[in-house]
């Protein structure tokens, strides 16, 4: 199942999650309406001695079943929204709520950087944003999660076990099951997991209040006059029923989650191909006294998101959101015999070696400026959305060839905004010069000094090193307060504006900061599904494909072959627009109704624009960058692009 079918079907998940959802609030509704009859019944008949008892030879009334529907979904509803506003920044919510804390960029503690290296290896290889990480220092079991909404708010959590007992291929394995979940779609099931159960529960806390309450209150002693024991019976009569709901929602839960780790288990492996990897991270979970157990009291609430049992129960059991670790590692590692080592020691990490200060930079397999990489079309489709090893050790050498000074700049505010500053001056130098006085009495003057130190490391920094060094930034610029943020953005747009065009770095550059930022900080939404038919979205189709053949091509035959070839892909004809209409403004446009496609929709999309830029067999650098801000705002993670569209001799 390739990245695009991973998506769609965890929107059928997450529908079928709500068609669960609903049964469920019948089945409580009916439940509770019951409940309620019989209470009434029973209090009515003291009062009616050898009597008719009218509930029950009516049982079903309509006006009553009305009231006691609206009732139990309304507070339901209450409850999964309540839930849901308080996760709704994503990520970062989740992690804050486990007693996570954020780990600054700019540590020097050995283990912390050794994972935050791991895990910015695997976001510029994936094509993902980069996520914070957070480590749970009260946590000395091994464990670790990814939550949030979609990728650009997402977040890595790890236990303090983790970082004191994992080497480097170990957390590498644990790392990759986590960027599964991100790449598969599933944190935002697992989000909405957690709302959904909180509604149902609210059931069973409100029957357990009613019955508090009355405890106090001392009304229970007052018999049956004026129907007093009817309270404390639907009190009862609610924990029972929430508890009902609650018990098939955790079947729910346990059975969609189990699945889902063992897929994520068998990407890792895929990933990383180093299946020792992550069996060795399993093999320590059983080793270690604590387990994967985690001790915070919101455990429960989020157990299904974890890398192991957050409960720590290493068998299967009903409610079990893992499978058993025994069988997980056999799936990995088919020679195990069960038996876990009796001792697991600390990993000691070695700290980083300071780089010498000319060193010589590496040779990087991506196209230079002016130059052309050899495509294969099969290349950049077939790794959307996965990861190997290649990818691994090609993200790995491009962020070796950064320097060390832009590298350290990227990993707090200050400098992350002058990063994004520096790679959008412009290299002609009066240009360059007019931006730098502009953004003087704007920007920060720390940001500003910075700018100005770090804008001349940009002027041998390969082309294919610029946007990655710009994904590191965003973990630091999602500290930055709104003001600050609101600050940032408009000296973006500025030093964009000030040669009055956009270049392709400077639109990829907005679409990947400001794109994500946005969401961040509230000033736009995620964007919703709209179009699951190809039809209404042709004219947009025949924009971006009639921009994409004149990037690559130059005679008006190559650029018809090109287009032509890009329809064929997709089954449809067209006439390529005229070069003139091919603006970075309808660009822009056409690109914001695109990304409101269904995955499917968007896996078309996307194989007609490789097609069309592989029409001539090779990719320029501004085909290149092209890919890049049409994945960037279709919401589609890339691999590197000359790793994935370069051969591979």
């Amino acid at each position: 199942m390739d990245f695009f079918e991973q998506q769609d079907a965890a929107r059928r998940r997450t529908g079928r999650l709500i068609a669960y959802f609903i049964l469920a609030v019948a089945a409580m509704v009916v439940a509770i309406y019951f409940i309620v009859v019989i209470v009434l019944a029973l209090v009515g008949a003291p009062e009616r001695p050898g009597g008719p008892n009218p509930y029950m030879e009516t049982p079903f009334r309509p006006g009553l079943f009305g009231l006691v529907a609206l009732g139990t979904i309304g507070v339901i509803l209450l409850g999964s929204l309540y839930k849901t506003s308080q996760l709704a920044s994503g990520g970062e919510a989740v992690a804050l709520m486990m007693g996570g804390r954020l780990i600054d960029r700019q540590t020097r503690d050995p283990a912390e950087r050794q994972l935050l290296n791991v895990v910015d290896e695997m976001a510029v290889a994936s094509g993902t944003p980069v996520p914070p990480v957070y480590v749970m220092e009260n946590e000395p079991s091994i464990n670790a999660f990814a939550a949030g909404h979609q990728p650009g708010d997402a977040v890595i959590g790890v236990s303090r076990g983790c970082l004191e007992y994992l080497d480097r291929d170990e957390l590498q394995g644990v790392m990759a099951h986590e960027f599964s979940h991100i790449l598969n779609g599933d944190m935002r099931m697992n989000l909405r997991l957690v709302g959904i159960l909180h509604g149902i529960l609210m059931i069973a806390i409100l029957g357990w209040f009613v019955l508090r309450s009355m405890a106090f209150s001392g009304r229970g002693s007052r018999g049956h006059r004026g129907g007093g024991a009817m309270i404390p019976a639907i009190g009862v009569g609610l924990l029972v029923a929430g508890s009902v709901g609650l018990f098939f929602g955790k079947l729910i839960k346990s059975a969609v989650s189990r699945q889902r780790e063992y897929l994520a288990d068998a990407s890792a492996v895929q990933f990383t191909r180093l299946p020792e990897g992550i069996a060795g991270a399993l093999k320590k979970i059983g080793g270690r006294p604590e387990s994967s157990k985690i001790e915070d009291a919101h455990a429960e609430e989020i157990s299904h998101m974890f890398f192991g049992s957050a409960l720590g129960s290493l068998r299967f059991h009903l409610f079990a959101t893992h499978p058993p670790l025994v069988r997980r590692i056999q799936q990995i590692d088919p020679t195990f015999d069960g038996k876990f080592p009796q001792r697991v020691k600390p990993v000691k990490v070695a700290p980083e070696l300071p780089k010498p200060k000319k060193k010589p930079r590496k040779p990087v397999k991506a196209g230079r400026v002016g130059g052309t990489t050899p495509l294969d079309p099969g290349g950049l489709l077939g790794r959307i959305g996965v990861l190997d090893m290649e990818q691994l050790a090609y993200a790995a050498a491009i962020l070796e060839v950064i320097p060390e000074p832009l590298r350290d700049a990227a990993a707090e505010p200050y400098g992350a905004r002058a990063v994004v500053y520096a790679v959008l001056l412009s290299q002609d130098a009066q240009m360059h010069r007019q931006q730098l006085k502009a953004l003087r009495p704007k920007a920060e003057e720390q940001s500003y000094r910075e700018t100005e130190r770090l804008a001349a490391l940009f002027d041998g920094l390969p082309q294919e090193a610029r946007l990655p060094l710009v994904e590191t930034t965003l973990p630091a610029l999602k500290t930055l307060s709104p003001d600050q943020y609101s600050k940032f953005r408009e000296n973006v747009e500025a030093l964009i504006k000030a040669d009055q065009k956009v270049d392709l770095l400077e639109y990829a550059v907005r679409a990947i900061v400001l794109g994500q930022l946005d969401v961040q900080f509230g000033r736009s939404r995620p964007i919703a599904v709209r179009y699951r038919q190809l039809d209404p979205l042709l004219p947009s189709l025949v924009g971006l494909l009639s921009m994409l053949a004149y990037a690559g091509q130059s005679a008006e035959a190559d650029v018809k072959d090109a287009f032509d070839k890009a329809m064929a892909a997709i089954g449809r004809q067209a006439t390529p627009l005229a070069e003139s209409d091919c603006s970075m403004r309808n660009f822009d446009a056409t690109l914001k109704a695109l990304a409101q496609a269904a995955p499917k929709l968007k896996r078309q999309i996307f194989t007609a624009c490789v097609a069309c830029v592989a029409a001539d067999g090779k990719v320029t650098p501004r085909e290149a960058q092209l890919v890049q801000a049409i994945a960037a705002v279709l919401g589609v993670p890339i691999p590197p692009i000359g790793e994935a569209l370069g051969s591979r001799a």
